[in-house]
């Protein structure tokens, strides 16, 4: 029996867009027609006339941080944020940081074990887990047969940082070298400025992991998934493999979409912190590289890449030296926007695309047969999205568990008006009406990917 129809809107599929009603039933997409209402007059109807009816973006990066005895609403604030910016599902990451096995040591599968107990009853939307193997643990190897048993599918391999893995072990599963001489060359200058991050990351550092990552496994024999990419240089590395038919796969952020270089020649130090990602963010040629990316299919989808950093805490002033300060930026909450404002909305890719790159693909690569899509059977988890609406992205609106945007001020073509979560509403007309601990934990299906930091 239709517990709930969806009316009068725009249907955007990865393929298509056309008008229909949307039935539900048990959580679930029942019916894609016209004409719904009239079969069904004991459901509950929500009128989305002139709004576009979307599946539920499936954020795959995030770097959300789990509920502590001194921050223990950081978890379920971060998936708030996510509801109201119409992400209905979202991958964490387990990485030092975040919260799980602070020190990066131990065992994977405590690590996922951990995770899972913490988050229980915590989340607001769907989510799942990505785990991040590290030179830490005792043998990572050993445990990735259990850790896709177990519904974690999809591993990370770090290239930089002191927990990378060596080339050997990234083997089993050469930026590192160019990036630490370039940081030790400016420290030794006397070069610690915040704007140092991006110099001692140029784009050739990135093109050359790009490259070795996508060497190693295919010669392995594997699939390969590139993270934040974000430059022209390294997307050509993961365009060519494309071309050769190797199984290739890249994302790319919001912020190297929508932000460039010139913020890091601000003299506000504090604007320059606040935008200290890795990689950093690059030219505006870059940028329209990536979008053309999107546009041609050498990047397959777009995530957030969100990192819940404060400017009291990780990134306080005054600064420290720039190795010393947390690279990243919140950005769960303004991925749908950013991207539909700054790429659909000024045509750089369509709304199918759009649905694409933050949904239906997202939910392929990663192993979420239910998310992705407004189709018979899959879970109802929709976006009623208005485009008409103009909205300034401001840091006081917002519910993530940061206290900054990076996109402060920017203005956006495209609302979020009303979300879904298996047929329920979590966000209704802009208002949260979920609860805490209506979000599942996701065991995925194996999709035989690693990401490459």
């Amino acid at each position: 029996m239709t517990d709930l129809v969806v009316t009068g809107g725009t249907v955007v599929t990865a393929a298509r867009s056309f008008s229909a009603d949307v039935a539900i039933a048990d959580g679930k997409v029942e019916a894609v027609a016209p004409g719904l209402v009239a079969r069904s007059p004991q459901a509950q109807i929500i009128d989305a006339t002139g709004l576009l009816v979307m599946p539920g973006c499936v954020d795959v990066h995030t770097h959300v941080r789990l509920p502590s005895d001194g921050e223990p609403d950081r978890f379920y604030d971060d998936s708030v944020a996510a509801a109201f910016g119409g992400t209905t599902t979202f991958l964490a990451f387990n990485n030092p940081g975040t919260g799980i096995s602070e020190e990066g040591a131990g065992s994977l599968l405590r690590g996922v074990q951990e995770f899972r107990d913490r988050t229980e009853g915590e989340s607001a939307v769907d989510f799942g887990l990505s785990a991040v193997i590290t030179g830490r643990h005792e043998d990572p190897i050993a445990d990735l047969p259990a850790l896709v048993a177990s519904g974690v599918p999809s591993f990370k391999a770090f290239m930089v940082y002191d927990f990378r893995l060596t080339d050997d072990r990234l083997y089993e599963v050469f930026r590192a070298a160019i990036i630490d001489a370039l940081v030790a060359g400016a420290l030794a200058a006397g070069n610690v400025a915040a704007r140092y991050h991006a110099e001692t990351r140029p784009a050739y550092a990135e093109a050359e992991a790009t490259h070795r990552a996508i060497a190693l496994a295919r010669a392995a024999q594997a699939p390969v998934y590139i993270v934040h990419l974000s430059s022209a240089d390294a997307l050509a590395e993961v365009v060519a493999a494309k071309a050769r038919g190797w199984p290739v796969y890249a994302e790319t952020c919001p912020h190297y979409l929508a932000l460039t270089a010139a913020r890091y020649a601000s003299p506000d130090e504090g604007e320059v912190i606040r935008s200290v990602i890795s990689p950093p963010l690059r030219t505006d040629a870059d940028r329209r590289a990536l979008w053309l990316g999107l546009r041609a299919g050498g990047l397959d989808l777009v995530a957030s890449d969100h990192v819940p950093d404060r400017l009291a805490v990780e990134k306080r002033m005054p600064a420290p030296p720039f190795p010393e300060i947390s690279n990243g930026a919140p950005g769960i909450e303004t991925l749908l926007r950013v991207v539909h404002g700054t790429g659909a909305a000024r045509g750089e890719i369509s709304g199918e695309r759009l649905v694409d790159v933050l949904a239906t693909t997202p939910a392929r690569l990663f192993g979420l047969p239910s998310k992705g899509a407004v189709e018979v059977g899959k879970d109802a988890d929709l976006v009623l999205f208005d485009l008409s609406a103009q909205r300034t992205i401001r840091q006081a609106d917002l519910h993530h568990y940061s206290d900054f945007t990076p996109y402060e001020g920017t203005v956006v073509a495209g609302s979020v008006r009303t979300v879904l979560l298996r047929g329920r509403p979590v966000i209704r007309d802009g208002l949260f009406v979920g609860r805490r601990g209506a979000g599942r934990f996701l065991e995925r299906i194996p999709a035989s990917t690693v990401a490459r930091d």
